[in-house]
């Protein structure tokens, strides 16, 4: 019995690692492998920013975790062509209302988009995949265009995002947020990566002088892939590594907190 118990262990293990999923190395960055024709996967997004917000108690300002989250839905239209539909929520934190706390990069809402490999991977000197996304929720509308480029040596990958957006809420606001990192398969299963990742925003209505929401913002960090073949899990903890000296004020709204976490978690369908 602890013979056929093992086996059925091991057919189970090796079963998972067969599972065609398509895991995140990188939390901010995608990368180039899509799902196969017919398959898909779920993943689900965790953002934790600390940031300040002004008390409801009136005795100034706190320091508040604002989290947001993604749920998303992948599917294979062909080997190459790949459709998501994302549902997302960036919830108000407990005792505070929506004006005493900023907000992150999304809204509740949802997003379509469809991701498409130009060629098999290795047939070019740098693989390059095309993303475009709309945005529908509850602060605007936005269009997204994505040029994903990644390479592969033995363990060791490279990959990185150029990515442009445009929001509309009444006024027209581009956005400029491309990242790029690398990774190591120490084994299938633990695979490390660093990651950096860039924020830049313009607005037709900037407020005199600017403000720090629409500044450079740039963030780097560790990463670190667990890939169990049909269940992957992502995390990435990064550091703002541009103007590290700004005081965090919540009369401004500022959202882009000293360090900010991401984790994602896939199941292969």
């Amino acid at each position: 019995m602890r013979a056929l118990g093992l086996s059925v262990a091991a057919t189970l293990v090796l079963a998972s690692f067969t599972a065609r999923a398509t895991p995140r190395n990188l939390p901010f960055t995608y990368n180039y492998e899509t799902n196969p024709e017919g398959e898909g996967e779920i993943e689900t997004y965790v953002d934790l920013v600390p940031v300040k917000g002004l008390s409801p108690s009136g005795a100034g300002q706190q320091t508040v975790l604002l989290s947001q989250f993604q749920e998303e839905f992948e599917y294979g239209i062909t080997n190459r062509l790949e459709l998501g539909l994302y549902v997302t929520l960036a919830p108000i934190p407990n005792g505070f209302s929506g004006g005493e706390v900023p907000t992150l990069t999304e809204g509740n809402g949802s997003k379509q988009r469809l991701r498409y490999r130009i060629s098999d991977a290795g047939k070019l000197p740098i693989d390059i995949g095309l993303y475009g996304e709309v945005t529908e929720n509850e602060n605007e509308m936005e269009l997204e265009a994505k040029v994903i480029l990644q390479r592969r040596f033995g363990n060791f990958a490279i990959a990185g995002n150029v990515v442009g957006e445009l929001y509309y809420n009444g006024r027209n606001d581009w956005v400029f947020d491309p990242s790029a990192g690398f990774w190591y398969q120490v084994t299938p299963v633990f695979q490390p990566a660093f990651e950096w990742w860039m924020y830049k925003e313009w607005s037709d209505q900037a407020p005199a002088g600017g403000a720090f929401n629409l500044d450079v913002q740039q963030y780097v960090g560790p990463a670190v892939l667990l890939n169990f073949g049909r269940v992957w899990w992502t995390t990435g903890v990064y550091a703002r590594v541009t103007e590290v000296h700004h005081t965090m004020s919540a009369a401004n709204g500022d959202t882009f907190g000293p360090v900010w976490f991401r984790t994602v978690i896939g199941v292969n369908l």
